[in-house]
């Protein structure tokens, strides 16, 4: 028993000694414990410190790289029109201009400058931008990343996505790496929006996707990207951008603080501004087909069991001899499939309406008061509607 307590004393006094020791250590030297854990740990140094490093700070200390690969292929436009100015009557009773008639002179022009932004999307000179930057203008002017000058033409312009693509005829032109389908910004990816706002110059702002799939005008093609990174007057046309330097999006409108909002921003995604692209370059115009009908969200009764988002469109309108009206579409049909398809909210069939081939037949079903039914509808070529009007464009 004497011997059991002797070896049980000397164990104790052991351990005190050792956590004395430990103690002492810490205080004198506080990173021992991690320096130890790497030392024993089973993962290689390397590993671990770059597990380490990346838990510690979350994503990189510094977007620098991304901005060096992106920033060349952004350039500053300067589009100037001539603006003709009425001179102003003094008076506008008819009877007070005759009595009191002073001439007021003719009519007078001056030239006016729109700011914006582009990105240089080919090595061959083509250049992607809003419409409204560059619309009516006379002369368009190009400020390279290198500071040349260039003067560019417009190849082409679509009003119902606010896009248009010029044409600069210079060497050495960097174009951007756009992302592809299957890299689309998901809502939380940190982006960066680079463009010329109010004329100052080259300038990186940084935020995050806050939402994918608006739309500002609910009866339009609009698929924008909402962004809470700075977007302001000289950033349309300019480039949204991931953490890899990859456009993402073109920047094209803004909430302003006037109606009180606070960083909400817009920009066409990357597929959309791609498609135009290739048409425009391909045919100097965009042909997009049309059904002929208006259709909104399929209602659901919050007790009806049936899931909130549910699929297909109901038809709210049909035009007059439109291809809906030929093919027997009806108001209050429910469409679920368009040719190889399924149908998932109206905005999704709106995409897939305006890519459809005008004169090529193709199947439409669903709905109609509970019971299926399919039809065959011929699309025409979409009508001229009227240009995107944001809240406000920067």
């Amino acid at each position: 028993m004497k011997h059991a307590a002797r070896t049980l004393a000397f164990v104790a006094r052991f351990v005190v000694l050792g956590l004395a020791v430990a103690f002492v250590i810490g205080l004198f030297w506080p990173g021992s414990g991690a320096f130890l854990r790497q030392r024993l740990s089973p993962t290689p140094p390397g590993e671990q410190a770059s597990v380490s490093t990346s838990v510690a700070s979350g994503g990189p200390a510094s977007y620098a790289d991304a901005v060096a690969k992106a920033a060349p292929s952004v350039v500053n436009i300067y589009a100037n029109k001539l603006v003709t100015e009425q001179p102003r009557e003094l008076y506008s009773d008819p009877v007070l201009q005759r009595i009191f008639s002073v001439p007021t002179g003719p009519a007078r022009t001056r030239r006016q400058q729109n700011l914006g932004s582009g990105v240089i999307v080919s090595d061959d000179g083509y250049v992607l931008t809003n419409n409204h930057v560059i619309a009516n203008a006379d002369d368009i002017q190009l400020l390279l990343y290198d500071g040349r000058v260039a003067k560019a033409r417009v190849v082409g312009s679509d009003d119902e996505t606010d896009l248009a693509v010029l044409k600069v005829d210079a060497g050495n032109l960097p174009a951007i790496r756009m992302t592809d389908a299957d890299s689309r910004p998901r809502v939380g990816d940190v982006v960066l929006a680079i463009g010329n706002p109010f004329g100052i110059g080259q300038t990186v702002t940084m935020g995050i996707v806050s939402a994918i799939g608006r739309q500002l005008n609910l009866s339009s093609l609009e698929n924008f990207i909402q962004t809470d990174a700075a977007i302001n007057f000289g950033n349309s046309g300019g480039a949204l951008v991931n953490a890899h330097g990859e456009l993402v999006g073109i920047n094209t409108s803004l909430i302003g603080q006037a109606v009180g909002a606070e960083g909400i921003g817009f920009a066409i995604p990357v597929q959309s501004a791609r498609d135009v692209l290739d048409q425009i370059v391909q045919t100097g115009h965009v042909v997009r087909g049309w059904i002929g009908a208006d259709y909104g969200a399929v209602p659901v009764s919050a007790d009806s069991g049936l899931p909130s988002a549910a699929r297909g469109v109901v038809v709210n309108e049909v035009s007059p001899g439109g291809p809906a009206a030929l093919a027997g579409i009806q108001q209050r049909d429910v469409l679920l499939r368009l040719g190889d398809e399924d149908i998932l909210d109206p905005s999704d069939l709106r995409r897939h309406e305006a890519s459809l081939k005008p004169g090529v037949p193709v199947q439409v079903s669903g709905l109609r008061s509970g019971a299926p039914f399919a039809a065959t509808v011929t699309p025409t070529q979409r009508p001229p509607s009227a240009p995107m009007q944001a809240l406000r464009q920067p």
